[in-house]
């Protein structure tokens, strides 16, 4: 099928939302479609779509005003910089514990033993990656190494991982090739080694969704994580695992799970449920959209939060 649709002024957009039972101001309408645009807002106002009875056309449920589609756009906006807040502080963690149990057993440049990381092609690649990264690096403590040391060539452990990716440093932590180093690592957060990898790649996902803006409050999420199904036992309790117990629900619910928990381990004294709830209260979000099952406000790693007056 060819791709036939012109390009509509903001007047038009207006028209069409109003045509289709939409109730707006135009001053405030035309501002928010003229600097966040129509396309964008278009996925915050399908949850008051409704089809027409008469054309089987999408229009809006009775009394939808375009302040309801914006309200939604601005929680998910601010959610998504709760959830990279959460996330750049359980990177921070992972990567000095990856740091200080393979430093300590296997010195500073472990990190270019082939032998310690499984499959030479991608142990190559990951290397590649670094060494790439390096040379273009114009971090201080960088070009500080570059001055003064000759060899290596690379810096040490405590260094090279400052210009790591998340996604690169997630296949360092799953390549690794003794088990017992990366249960060493996941001990600290009390998990099996096989969810904390799949958890950091699935943090990759979360991570690049919300750095280029994409919605993620009712999003189907493509990358789902290996979830914790016995231990530690409280947060296998609040987990969400669906009529299908080998599929792993596909919305935010679980990725939330897993943030609060680690920022419980981490941070003990951190306000990141009581600020993830008063977001909620304060845009008065159906919390369903997100996976959230009926109960989780009596869910263990919940309950005292939701009790909080926001």
């Amino acid at each position: 099928m060819k791709y036939e649709k012109t390009p509509t002024t903001i007047s038009q957009q207006m028209e069409m939302l109003k045509e289709r039972g939409m109730t707006l101001d135009p001053t405030t309408a035309k501002f928010y479609l003229s600097h966040i645009g129509y396309f964008r807002l278009r996925g915050y106002w399908i949850p008051f779509e409704a089809l027409s009875t008469t054309n089987g056309h999408h229009v809006f449920k009775a009394g939808t005003c375009f302040e309801q589609v914006l309200n939604l756009y601005t929680f998910d906006r601010e959610l998504r910089l709760l959830v990279m807040d959460a996330i750049e502080r359980i990177e921070v963690s992972v990567r000095n514990q990856w740091v200080d149990a393979l430093s300590a057993n296997h010195g500073a440049h472990a990190y270019l033993k082939s032998s310690l990381f499984l499959g030479s092609k991608q142990f190559g690649k990951s290397l590649a990656e670094i060494t790439s990264g390096f040379e273009r690096s114009k971090e201080a403590y960088i070009k500080h190494y570059k001055k003064k040391y000759s060899e290596p060539d690379l810096p040490p452990l405590w260094a090279i991982v400052g210009i790591m990716t998340l996604g690169q440093f997630s296949h360092w932590f799953s390549n690794l090739k003794q088990k017992c180093l990366r249960a060493k690592i996941s001990k600290v957060y009390g998990l099996d080694e096989g969810v904390l990898a799949s958890f950091l790649h699935h943090l990759t996902v979360i991570r690049n969704l919300c750095a280029h803006h994409g919605r993620l409050w009712n999003s189907e999420l493509i990358v789902t994580m290996q979830l914790p199904r016995s231990k530690p036992k409280m947060l296998a309790s609040n987990i969400e695992f669906g009529p299908d117990p080998n599929q792993a629900p596909r919305k935010l619910y679980n990725t939330l799970v897993m943030l609060a928990y680690m920022m419980d381990v981490i941070s003990p004294d951190h306000h990141w449920k009581h600020r993830l709830k008063c977001l909620i209260t304060q845009h008065d979000i159906d919390t369903r959209h997100m996976g959230f099952p009926e109960d989780f406000a009596e869910r263990s790693l919940w309950a005292d939060t939701w009790k909080e007056t926001p």
